[in-house]
């Protein structure tokens, strides 16, 4: 009889020849556990998803109850359902008050393309602006506004009449023109290593777009969530973005996703022609329970965002004087660190798995690994955490 591994290699469609191939039975706040009891730390939280670790209860809890009452019942925005309503109306509560009508989705690709199309109806114009080294997704829309040829020279044609800028280069927001009918940017460029955007560069962009009359979609879809020491990252940079894409830790482990404009804006989808957007399981009720769960979490127990500075920074200081280490970007509990060369990285997390710990690299520096953990990690389990990294490095 074939083993469970062997039957994830053959009948599993896979992105990459060289999947980690770890098999998990269970996992539980930051760790995951294999069948023979081995135990992984996990320092990706699922690529940002899990920021509050794996199977919090209170998340589990909302998700049985929500079972219990009922799953799918009808396409998205036909039906009146209360875990849709209870958390569209959170948002609105917290968020600016031009960010008032949300879209659910399914995933942060899809809220990227429900963006892109928002805001081509709604300017009635064509061109869309992105940026380099940016990563959006892998659905058609978002896979165009990737910021990296490589990648996706082997798809064209994509969508047509883009524009690339570069990350922090002012000169360049002089390509944003009244043809342009939105840009769309990380506000942090996660694959690219973590490039924070630098001398107000969010605020100059913001005005650029005010000036065009060019909508400026965020895209928050890996920085969410209090990953970057507050709940949003925009809340960093006080820029206010038109369309908000997010998803990754919305759910707290359930898939879900979303883009966020102003009602006279969203209500685009609504006419000439109706049903502009339209989706089967955006906003599924089990998922958007979950969510309410993962935001009223972050929002009543400050502590969990409160400490992330402090607790990137321990990592941050732990590991920045050592040799194999170059450089380290970080915002919060989102950081790449940069080592000399790829063939290094390769055999750092390598190193860093026999040891017990799930990091990964990035699209754009294939040299750095990242690390994310549940931002519920406590102190005593970073200093544990570092001291692994520091004899994987070692070993490497």
């Amino acid at each position: 009889m074939l083993t469970t591994r062997q039957l994830f290699l053959q009948h599993l469609a896979l992105p990459s020849t060289y999947p980690l191939s770890i098999e998990i039975e269970r996992a539980e706040g930051i760790y995951m556990f294999s069948p023979d009891g081995k135990k992984y730390i996990d320092l990706v939280s699922g690529v940002c998803v899990n920021n509050l670790g794996h199977r919090h209860p209170v998340i589990v809890k909302a998700v049985n109850e929500q079972v219990e009452k009922y799953m799918h019942l009808m396409v998205y925005g036909e039906m009146i359902q209360s875990p849709q309503v209870k958390l569209a109306t959170r948002f609105a509560e917290i968020l600016p008050s031009t960010l008032n009508a949300i879209y659910f989705v399914n995933s942060g690709s899809e809220a990227v393309d429900g963006a892109l199309k928002l805001a081509k109806r709604y300017t009635g114009r064509t061109e869309m602006v992105g940026f380099k080294n940016s990563y959006h997704g892998s659905t058609h829309g978002a896979f165009s506004m990737l910021g990296n040829e490589e990648m996706k020279f082997a798809y064209r044609p994509l969508l047509p009449d883009l524009r690339f800028l570069r990350f922090n280069n002012f000169d360049d927001l002089l390509q944003i023109t009244e043809k342009s009918a939105c840009v769309l940017v990380e506000p942090i460029q996660a694959e690219a290593g973590i490039l924070l955007p630098e001398n107000e560069f969010l605020k100059a962009l913001r005005q650029r777009c005010n000036e065009t009359g060019t909508l400026l979609i965020f895209d928050e879809i890996q920085v969410g969530f209090g990953r970057t020491g507050k709940l949003f990252c925009f809340e960093h940079y006080d820029v206010v973005p038109d369309i908000l894409c997010l998803a990754k830790a919305m759910g707290g482990g359930m898939p879900i996703g979303a883009f966020i404009a102003e009602k006279k804006i969203m209500l685009s989808f609504t006419n000439n022609p109706e049903f502009g957007h339209i989706t089967t399981f955006g906003g599924h009720p089990v998922s958007c329970a979950a969510a309410l769960a993962n935001l009223e979490i972050l929002l009543t127990e400050k502590n969990i965002i409160a400490e992330v500075e402090e607790k990137g920074l321990m990592f941050e200081e732990a590991l920045k004087s050592h040799p194999l280490v170059k450089n380290i970007r970080r915002k919060g509990l989102l950081m790449s660190i940069e080592l000399e060369t790829t063939e290094i990285n390769l055999a750092a997390m390598k190193s860093m798995l026999e040891n017990g710990l799930i990091t990964d690299p990035f699209f754009f520096m294939p040299n750095a690994f990242r690390i994310a953990p549940p931002l519920i990690i406590t102190k005593e389990e970073i200093e544990m955490t570092i001291e692994l990294i520091k004899k994987a490095l070692m070993e490497c």
